[in-house]
């Protein structure tokens, strides 16, 4: 079976519950891929969660390269969140790519709202998408839940594993 249809296994007892603290929920493939994802409530339409992780340890010596490539592949396909999504930062040293909305959500006066995804190659190489609001009249920034139909995280899951590029 694919990560994605066994989330939905994994989901679907679920439905009609909300957690407080987040109930991880992990799958795994035969390779050692790994899929996590804190959930705050699954709904018979959906899911809000606060993160969405994949550990890929073939991915854990990556290079710098490796992760921009999976960035790009990964900026290319996930067209369907409430923002666009593109690179921003690109870390050498810590060996990290940090992706944003492109552009930010900004209908509400004075409050922005983005999805960020951070790759790494430290451990096993890991994808972390979390959402964020910062508030003009707030200093910093606070997590705010990422909510999906089960559709669209279906898509989300295989588009991540789908990018996910060999190692040389």
């Amino acid at each position: 079976m694919s990560l994605s249809l066994d989330l939905a296994s994994a989901l679907i007892p679920l439905i009609g519950q909300t957690f407080a603290p987040p109930k991880t929920v992990n799958v795994s493939d035969g390779s050692g891929v790994t899929l996590s994802v804190d959930l705050l409530s699954v709904e018979s339409l959906g899911v809000s969660c606060e993160e969405l992780r994949l550990d890929v340890p073939s991915l854990g010596a990556a290079t710098l390269d490796l992760l921009k490539q999976w960035g790009d592949g990964l900026c290319k396909r996930i067209t369907y969140l409430l923002e666009n999504l593109g690179p921003l930062e690109y870390d050498a040293q810590g060996n990290q790519v940090l992706i944003r909305s492109t552009p930010p959500d900004q209908a509400a006066p004075g409050t922005t709202k983005y999805y960020e995804i951070q790759l790494s190659s430290h451990g096993a190489g890991r994808f972390s998408l979390r959402r964020y609001r910062n508030d003009a009249s707030n200093p910093g920034r606070v997590p705010v839940p990422i909510q999906v139909t089960h559709e669209q995280l279906a898509k989300l899951v295989n588009d991540l594993t789908a990018t996910v590029p060999a190692q040389p």
